[in-house]
C-alpha cells in the first residue's frame, strides 16, 4: 500500500492536469506530469489500495488500457513520487 504523506512541508500547485510541488524544507521543486500527478492523486484518495488496484484506477482515470507497460510505468512512477516524498509506503 502506498498513501500520500500525512503533513509534507509541501506545496502542490496544479494547472490542469499538470502540477508543481515545492518542498518548503530543500526548496526543491518537482514537476509532476499528467500521469504522475494522476497516480499521486489517485494514492490520495485510495490509500488502500494494492499496486493492481491502482493500476486499474489509474487506467480508468486516463483513459488508458491496464498493460503490463503501465504496471512498469506506475511502479517506476511511485518509486519517483516517494523518492520525493509526496508519497510513503504504509
Amino acid at each position: 500500500m502506498t498513501h500520500a504523506s500525512p503533513c509534507p512541508p509541501r506545496l502542490l500547485k496544479s494547472w490542469g492536469d499538470e502540477a508543481v510541488a515545492y518542498d518548503t524544507a530543500s526548496g526543491d521543486t518537482h514537476y509532476l506530469k499528467p500521469l504522475t500527478l494522476a497516480l499521486y492523486q489517485t494514492c490520495r484518495d485510495h490509500p488502500g489500495y494494492s499496486p493492481d488496484e491502482l493500476v486499474a484506477a489509474l487506467a480508468n482515470r486516463l483513459g488508458v488500457p491496464d498493460t503490463p507497460q503501465l504496471h512498469e510505468l506506475t511502479e517506476d512512477t511511485l518509486a519517483g513520487l516517494r523518492k520525493i516524498g509526496l508519497l510513503e509506503s504504509a
